[in-house]
């Protein structure tokens, strides 16, 4: 991978920062959070009888309808995870738990589920499908402490299991871009982060085809996060991974980037576009000019983009390459 294009990924949008309250404790803390995006659409469903707290934004169902939970769920951080102390009971009713109608104690089994992920992973291996559904589930529930808890439990499987969870992966897949196109910026934020950590640790060869049907999607934000993935995705290759890939296939994807409406699908294809250009410069154009074989013969980058691409995309790649040239030259690299 060059230099530059990891330089030019490091300025990807996103947030990178610790998310609050780190504690090696109990999953639950007072409430402070102020969610109160929803309390007018509560207030009007609840019968007249029934009041709800203004200054608190999550609601449970209790056995006399609704009541304001005094309560949050505090998001820990993988590394000050402990481990459980009765694995069994916890295995044997996870599932059950992470289908609760109760929101706190769906919260406290993602929690469990991220504890038997790291400190007892083969456990958890026979029942991993169904966890990743149900997690899934969550990802998709409208409160926000139970979304940003089921981000964080997909991060962690994503780094203990790695390529294990790829036959369950894609519904995964498609919550998390959902979740990191949204505007409530600590979920997106957290989303995004899920996002990197996916990239990081499930193999390129297994993710890229996963990720490519998300570059056409009608919503432009998600294709912009699927951009930032895909481009995540292709550095980590490396220049044998991408060869063996093959440049032809990847440079079109970078192509129909270039030209998309946000700046940050036109920002990934840019990055991409360079890896690609540098791969190809350093790898080929060596073994092309040295080569005395009748079936190979001198080829530019300029000539490969022309032939590989449609003319007007093949325009857009070769205006980034000539560009980032013009560039390094008035920089004098």
């Amino acid at each position: 991978m060059s230099a530059k294009a990891l330089r030019d990924l490091n300025t990807f949008p996103g947030s990178e920062k610790k998310t609050e309250g780190s504690s090696k404790g109990c999953f639950m803390k007072p409430f402070t959070e102020n969610e109160t995006e929803n309390i007018d659409k509560w207030q009007k469903c609840i019968p007249t009888s029934v009041t709800c707290n203004a200054s608190t934004a999550e609601v449970e169902i209790g056995n006399t309808g609704l009541e304001a939970a005094g309560s949050e769920i505090e998001y820990i951080e993988s590394e000050n995870l402990n481990d459980l102390q009765d694995v069994d009971t916890n295995l044997n009713t996870l599932l059950s738990r992470l289908d609760s109608k109760d929101w706190v104690s769906v919260c406290e089994a993602l929690n469990h589920v991220r504890q038997l992920s790291i400190f007892h992973k083969e456990t958890m291996v026979p029942m991993l499908g169904n966890v990743v559904s149900l997690t899934v589930k969550s990802l998709k529930n409208p409160r926000s402490a139970v979304c940003k808890t089921a981000i964080m439990t997909s991060a962690d499987i994503f780094k203990v299991y790695k390529d294990g969870i790829i036959d369950s992966f894609e519904p995964l897949l498609m919550q998390l871009l959902l979740k990191s196109s949204q505007d409530k910026r600590f979920v997106c934020e957290a989303a995004e982060k899920a996002l990197t950590t996916m990239t990081i640790s499930i193999s390129p060869t297994l993710l890229l085809p996963k990720l490519q049907p998300h570059l056409k999607h009608r919503n432009p934000r998600i294709r912009a996060k699927a951009s930032m993935c895909v481009c995540r995705s292709v550095l980590a290759l490396g220049s044998e991974g991408i060869k063996a890939y093959g440049i032809d296939k990847l440079i079109q994807v970078a192509a129909s980037q270039l030209s998309d409406q946000l700046p940050e699908s036109r920002e990934a294809a840019r990055i991409l576009t360079l890896e690609l250009q540098s791969v190809y410069e350093k790898s080929y154009l060596p073994l092309i000019q040295t080569t005395e074989s009748e079936n190979l013969k001198s080829e530019s980058w300029e000539s490969f983009c022309q032939a590989k691409l449609s003319p007007l995309s093949a325009q857009a790649i070769l205006r980034v390459t000539a560009s980032a040239r013009e560039e390094n030259l008035i920089l004098g690299c």
